[in-house]
């Protein structure tokens, strides 16, 4: 299946919302402090389509088909993770009275996959490898860029994919009480 891979928009916004949430799930309830889906859907659709935030739009590249938007990926550089993070807690503080204690998953010196994922009906289809092989493209290959991302130790199928791609282990980590292997693909 071959769809148009693009950068979002801020009208992708309530799209795109859901896919994060599949990507997430458990963290923006960590995040925003409550098990409300309906909370976590309006916090992430707030985040997605305003500028210069970790969640932002601006990061994001969309899969689409037909106008359906089937998958995402949300990268940006590892360096301004504190700078993006911050309206992030700032909005969490002020909206849900919330402050919670998060930790770096990224760092300076690669480009960082924070999430990736594919809607429920279109998974299996190569969408989501199709967007790893445009993001690779475009920062490994035409900006000579490290890529890395965090997968959970317990998701061996999405660890499989990216090691397919070109990715390896270059750590371990723990966040949110999540036993994760930090992946990277260089140029």
């Amino acid at each position: 299946m071959l769809t148009q891979i693009r950068k979002a928009t801020p009208d992708d916004a309530t799209r795109l919302a859901p896919l994060l949430m599949l990507a997430m799930e458990d963290i923006v309830y960590e995040l925003i402090g409550r098990q409300d889906s309906a909370q976590a859907i309006a916090f992430l659709t707030h985040c997605i389509a305003q500028q210069d935030n970790q969640y932002s739009y601006q990061h994001i590249w969309v899969a689409e088909l037909n106008g359906a938007i089937l998958g995402h990926a949300s990268l940006y550089d590892g360096a301004n993770l504190v700078m993006l993070r911050k309206p992030v807690l700032n909005y969490i503080a002020t909206r849900f009275q919330h402050y919670p204690v998060v930790h770096d998953e990224t760092e300076s010196g690669e480009i960082y996959l924070d999430t990736i994922a594919v809607a429920s009906q279109a998974q299996g289809l190569g969408i989501g490898k199709q967007l790893l092989v445009h993001i690779i493209d475009e920062y490994v290959h035409r900006q000579h860029a490290t890529i890395g991302l965090l997968v959970d130790q317990e998701n061996p199928k999405a660890k499989s994919l990216y090691i397919r791609t070109g990715f390896s282990k270059v750590a371990e980590k723990q966040l949110f009480g999540k036993r994760l292997d930090h992946l990277q693909i260089k140029p």
